[in-house]
């Protein structure tokens, strides 16, 4: 089985709106409602590419409850725990030649909420996947990556973990399966600007030094490199394309890669279908489809990678 958790998840309000000016009354050109989230756009992007799974998470409001209608309809399963403080939150992505977000913070989680959480996670067994992704809201601790994986620890579970330096530092210690940082990240939790594609490999060994077992970079339109738990280094270049969509591409990139593991345990075929993934995510308005997908994998098999 395959289990996603989203701390916060969100409706995310798209706008277009032609020459957006500050100041005056601002016309849409297009407006789409998605659900938002990291770890719901890795749920969505795996059931996308036929792999079922189950998103946790927090919900509240009436926000929350359409958040739990429009699941159904998306392919996979939702096992949310209703908070009863505040409302789940609406972001709203303003796009007008470039693209700007406004978050809402979300609702008040409460350690008996925590503990819920904790009860539906004693159902994940030897060989589940899990995979943890995004920031933590302000009313949990931030150290809640390192309790779930303790709380976990030597049940034989591959942990993704997708978050950023402190998050992703602190969470080494109990070898999560894989780690998602992109290049400029990686650089921020050693305090350099890495400059070449040697030192992106250089730092993703020492991150396994300290405990990933698998290092997966984002390099954007550089394409990414996996270092694996065998010591094999993997890059992969980007497909042909013209990017519309920043939103979900690496949270496309991360669900490709595991449907690409768990479908014949080959990381190189791993990586191929999280690039195309992410690729195909960030050339459309939404996240990707899974022809698209297969259409990229292709291109990116053709080329070489």
């Amino acid at each position: 089985m395959i289990y996603t958790v989203t701390f916060n998840p969100a409706l995310d309000y798209v706008v277009k709106v032609d020459h957006f000016t500050l100041g005056t009354v601002n016309r849409t050109e297009q407006e789409d409602i998605y659900c938002g989230g990291k770890g719901l756009n890795v749920s969505t992007v795996l059931a996308t590419l036929g792999y079922g799974n189950t998103a946790l998470g927090f919900v509240a409001g009436f926000t929350g409850d359409e958040i739990e209608r429009r699941v159904e309809n998306l392919g996979f399963r939702s096992d949310f725990i209703h908070v009863e403080q505040g409302m789940s939150r609406i972001n709203v992505k303003l796009k007008s030649g470039e693209e700007t977000e406004i978050n809402g913070s979300g609702p008040k989680i409460t350690k008996k909420d925590v503990e819920k959480l904790y009860e539906k996670l004693d159902c994940l067994t030897k060989g589940d996947v899990l995979i943890l992704s995004g920031s933590i809201p302000a009313s949990l601790n931030d150290d809640i990556y390192e309790r779930i994986m303790e709380y976990l620890d030597k049940r034989e579970i591959r942990i993704v973990v997708d978050a950023t330096r402190d998050l992703l530092s602190n969470v080494l210690y109990y070898h999560p399966f894989l780690i998602k940082p992109n290049n400029h990240e990686l650089g921020e939790m050693f305090g350099v600007t890495l400059k070449s594609v040697d030192e992106i490999i250089h730092y993703g060994k020492l991150l396994q030094e300290k405990g990933a077992e698998n290092v997966l970079v984002s390099m954007a339109g550089d394409g990414a490199v996996l270092i694996t738990e065998k010591g094999e280094v993997f890059t992969m270049g980007v497909p042909s394309g013209t990017v519309k969509n920043s939103v979900g591409a690496g949270d496309s990139m991360v669900a490709g890669f595991v449907a690409g593991y768990l479908e014949n345990g080959s990381y190189e075929h791993a990586l191929r279908l999280g690039s195309a993934a992410g690729s195909a995510t960030a050339f459309s308005d939404g996240l990707a489809g899974k022809e698209d997908i297969r259409k990229l994998y292709d291109e990116l098999l053709k080329e070489g990678f």
